[in-house]
C-alpha cells in the first residue's frame, strides 16, 4: 500500500515561492509512490487556532480536537497521514497566522500534561517544514530549531528547509517606495539559485516517502 502524505500551504499566495517549493516537494514523494493531499490554509473555511478548551484532555477524545471548523479536516487528514509537508513564508520574523493556528491546533490535541507520557500522539511521522523569507537563508534557524523541536515532541522526526533572499514580486520598480535591497539582485537569485532549490524540495519530498 502506498505511503499518504499530507502537504499544507500556509501562505496566502498561490504559484509563488511557498507555494512552488511544495508543489515540487509533493511530487518528490509522488515520484516515491505516495499518494499526496494538499490543503491550501487561506482557502479553507473559517476556523481558529487553538481555544483553549480542554476538550482533547478527555480519554475518549485523546488524540483529538473538538473543535469543528475548516481545520478539522486538516487535523482528521494529518492524524491519518505517513508524512508531512507543511510551508509558510516569514512574516514579520514569524511564520504565517494561519500555520500558527494549525501548529496550536495540532501539538495541543497531543499534549497530555502527563509527566510520565506527555504526548498522546500515536501516529508519529516525518515533517518537512519549508520557509521563504525575504532575509537571508540562516537569518531564522533560532526560530525554525524551535518549530523542529515542536514537530519532533508532538508530531514525528522533523527537518526544515529555507528558500532566503526570495522574489516577492514579479516588477519592484511598480511599487512607490524604494526597497532596502537590491531588486536586480533578487531578479538575478530567483533566475539562477532558486531553481536549484526547487529540485532540492523535489528530492526533501522524495527522502520522506522512503
Amino acid at each position: 500500500m502506498s505511503k499518504k502524505i499530507i502537504a499544507v500551504n500556509a501562505g496566502p499566495r498561490r504559484g509563488w515561492n511557498t507555494d512552488t517549493l511544495i508543489d515540487e516537494a509533493i511530487e518528490g514523494a509522488k515520484s516515491a509512490g505516495a499518494e499526496v493531499e494538499k490543503f491550501n490554509l487561506y482557502r479553507l473555511e473559517k476556523y481558529t487556532g487553538c481555544i483553549s478548551c480542554f476538550g482533547c484532555k478527555k480519554i475518549k477524545y485523546k488524540g483529538h480536537c473538538i473543535r469543528r471548523d475548516g481545520l478539522t479536516e486538516v487535523l482528521d487528514a494529518i492524524r491519518e497521514a505517513d508524512g508531512l509537508i507543511i510551508g509558510s513564508p516569514n512574516y514579520l520574523g514569524d511564520l504565517t497566522a494561519s500555520f500558527r493556528a494549525l501548529l496550536e491546533r495540532l501539538v495541543f490535541q497531543n499534549l497530555t500534561y502527563n509527566a510520565e507520557v506527555p504526548c498522546c500522539n500515536e501516529n508519529p511521522i516525518p515533517t518537512l517544514l519549508i520557509m521563504t523569507s525575504n532575509g537571508p537563508d540562516d537569518y531564522y534557524t533560532e526560530l525554525l530549531d524551535k518549530y523542529k523541536t515542536i514537530f519532533e515532541m508532538f508530531v514525528g522526526p522533523a527537518e526544515y528547509f529555507v528558500s532566503g533572499e526570495t522574489q516577492q514580486i514579479k516588477d519592484y520598480s511598480k511599487t512607490d517606495w524604494e526597497w532596502y535591497f537590491n531588486a536586480e539582485e533578487r531578479y538575478e537569485r530567483h533566475e539562477k539559485i532558486f531553481p536549484k532549490e526547487r529540485k532540492q524540495a523535489f528530492e526533501k519530498g522524495k527522502e520522506l516517502v522512503l
